[in-house]
């Protein structure tokens, strides 16, 4: 790969530092001019800075690390996180993110003007997601890993919130640690927050009536995982989701969060295959029917992922990784599992 070609990937990352930042280095945060984090791995801390804006300093994308006197640029930053070897394969994965639209990120609310948003609306749901925390050590990967889930890799878009508050029908508000998950549309706004109460453990869900509740506008958007291309996987729930990524963790994700939202999703202009992967039962069947039908229509190839037992999430802890892997690898095209299994083959 020429030089030229690897300068000119740097500073065109470098002209979106902050999208780079929050998408590879999602367990750090913003303070002023720089993004701070643990290390070009992600581990969460403070000892690496990346520069987010040219200065007389030096130009956006290069960062350096206090502790360990590690330097580089975001080309290193995708290499790391990813854990890459070869260049080629940073390039793709360099030009696939720079092919998508990054919005700039949205300003913090203002507290001294800001009032309290409206209950239920869009800028509530944004304002609790902000308040979460990155879920690595807390009460929400504890209970993603009673699930059998395990690879978080490329999952900022889940937060966890220790007191999040929970309406019962009747009593008073209480408040029990969440799995916060943002919905996003298209362009990769925020429309909707869904919350999914946990037991202070993280042993299982909190023991309440409604577990997991929505917020915002989700109607036709999702919880997105991976950068998005022209192949990706759909689904209902989380859980369901991330059970998929454990198996096929390079082949980009929406989960919808119910059966009849599945049904809704909206469709990327610039997607040409889907899978869907389904929940069994009714409601799971009719609506990934639903989805694959207005992606055919849509000029889409369309491929329905049936599980073994209820759902994925179900496979993934009856028979572990390899084996949702080799039932996985039965139902994808063969251009996929050259693509999306290469780890495994």
């Amino acid at each position: 790969m020429p030089r030229l070609d690897a300068f000119d990937l740097a500073q065109r990352l470098g002209r979106q530092a902050e999208a780079v930042c929050r998408h590879y280095l999602s367990n750090g945060r913003r303070q002023g001019s720089y993004w701070l984090v643990g290390n070009v791995r992600n581990t969460p801390g403070r000892s690496m800075f990346v520069r987010l804006k040219d200065s007389t300093k030096g130009r956006a994308g290069k960062w350096m690390d206090a502790q360990s006197n590690e330097h580089g640029d975001l080309l290193d930053v995708i290499r790391e996180s990813l854990g890459l070897i070869d260049f080629a394969d940073v390039a793709e994965e360099a030009r696939s993110f720079l092919s998508l639209p990054h919005p700039e990120p949205e300003p913090p609310p203002r507290r001294s003007r800001a009032g309290p948003a409206p209950s239920g609306s869009v800028e509530a749901a944004r304002r609790l997601f902000v308040m979460g925390l990155p879920i690595t050590g807390t009460t929400a990967e504890a209970y993603l890993r009673t699930r059998g889930i395990t690879a978080l890799h490329g999952t900022d878009a889940l937060r966890f919130h220790p007191r999040c508050y929970y309406q019962p029908e009747h009593g008073p508000t209480e408040t029990w640690p969440a799995l916060l998950a943002r919905v996003t549309d298209l362009d990769g706004h925020q429309t909707g927050t869904h919350r999914t109460w946990l037991a202070p453990d993280g042993s299982g869900k909190a023991p309440v009536d409604t577990q997991r509740k929505a917020m915002g506008d989700i109607n036709g958007h999702g919880v997105r995982f991976g950068i998005g291309s022209e192949v990706q996987t759909a689904s209902e729930g989380i859980e369901t989701m991330l059970s998929v990524r454990s198996a096929l963790p390079d082949l980009p994700a929406v989960a919808a969060l119910s059966a009849a939202h599945l049904g809704a999703l909206l469709l990327p202009d610039t997607l040409r295959r889907l899978y869907v992967a389904r929940d069994n039962g009714e409601a799971g069947e009719a609506m990934a029917a639903m989805l694959a039908a207005r992606a055919e229509a849509a000029g889409i190839e369309a491929v329905v992922l049936v599980p073994t037992l209820g759902d994925f999430n179900d496979d993934l802890r009856a028979f572990g990784v390899e084996g949702l892997r080799a039932a996985l690898r039965a139902q994808l095209l063969p251009q996929d599992v050259a693509r999306f299994m290469r780890l495994a083959a």
